[in-house]
């Protein structure tokens, strides 16, 4: 299985502190060595960085370690292969154009061989992943359904959900989606969320020999969300999302809640 990473703030943060807990279990405290990647949002703009190698040993991964690229919104994958060769295409966040905005998308799981048999329309996967053709097929399925951006998100969340849960039926589907304001994060099997807001506190990853104080680097305006795959600090408490519930994010703070 793969891991996810996500970040949802209502100032520009950096992710280098859960970056570097999470690259660590690619390839070095975790077996997630097929490659790697990152998306931040600046605006409607986004930067991507992608990485076939295992991100504990990437170049490209220390990079984003060690410089703070601020954003309000993120999403992060490590990747363990099980469908589709270890190359770039297959790579994740996977990125795609709907309304004018770049949506992002990252997928922990495995489908199995029907969700090739769903057809697609606008949208067509570059590599071979059943992650990939199951985010096009989701696009799809938005666009036909809401042409232009709604100006309320409430039907557009319930229409996700409703997809989500269908793609669930066909196998684990882990799930961290964006189109740069909102982060919808979709449980199938693990996933899991933590708030940071003042009073601000230390935090200790668990892969890496990392402790932050918080309190000196933020304000106490700031909120920031982390949702993870697994929890990525020890000596903080993290909410466990329920097997097909999907929580919505907007400016670090929970939005909406769908349970299955």
């Amino acid at each position: 299985m793969c891991e996810l990473l996500g970040m949802s703030a209502n100032v520009p943060t950096d992710i280098c502190f859960s970056f570097s807990g999470l690259m660590q279990r690619g390839g070095g405290t975790g077996p997630h060595r097929d490659g790697w990647g990152i998306a931040f949002y600046e605006g409607k703009g986004i930067r991507a960085f992608h990485d076939p190698a295992p991100s504990c040993h990437s170049v490209i991964a220390q990079l984003i370690k060690n410089h703070p690229i601020k954003s309000l919104v993120v999403i992060s994958h490590i990747r363990q292969a099980n469908v589709g060769l270890v190359c770039l295409e297959n790579t994740h966040p996977f990125i795609r154009e709907l309304w004018g905005y770049s949506w992002a998308f990252a997928h922990n799981g495995q489908l199995d061989k029907r969700i090739f048999d769903l057809p697609l329309i606008f949208y067509k996967p570059v590599g071979s992943t059943d992650s990939e053709y199951a985010f096009c097929w989701l696009l799809d399925q938005i666009r036909l359904t809401f042409p232009e951006r709604p100006d309320n998100f409430d039907e557009l969340t319930t229409f996700i959900h409703q997809c989500c849960e269908q793609l669930r039926s066909m196998g684990v589907f882990n799930m961290l989606l964006s189109e740069s304001q909102y982060l919808f994060a979709y449980c199938s099997s693990k996933l899991s969320w933590l708030t940071r807001r003042a009073p601000f506190g230390e935090a200790s990853l668990k892969d890496d020999d990392l402790t932050v104080d918080f309190c000196q680097e933020t304000t106490n305006n700031d909120v920031v969300t982390v949702v993870a795959t697994e929890p990525l600090t020890a000596n903080e408490a993290w909410t466990r999302l329920n097997a097909g519930e999907l929580v919505v994010f907007h400016e670090g703070l929970a939005q909406d809640h769908r349970a299955p």
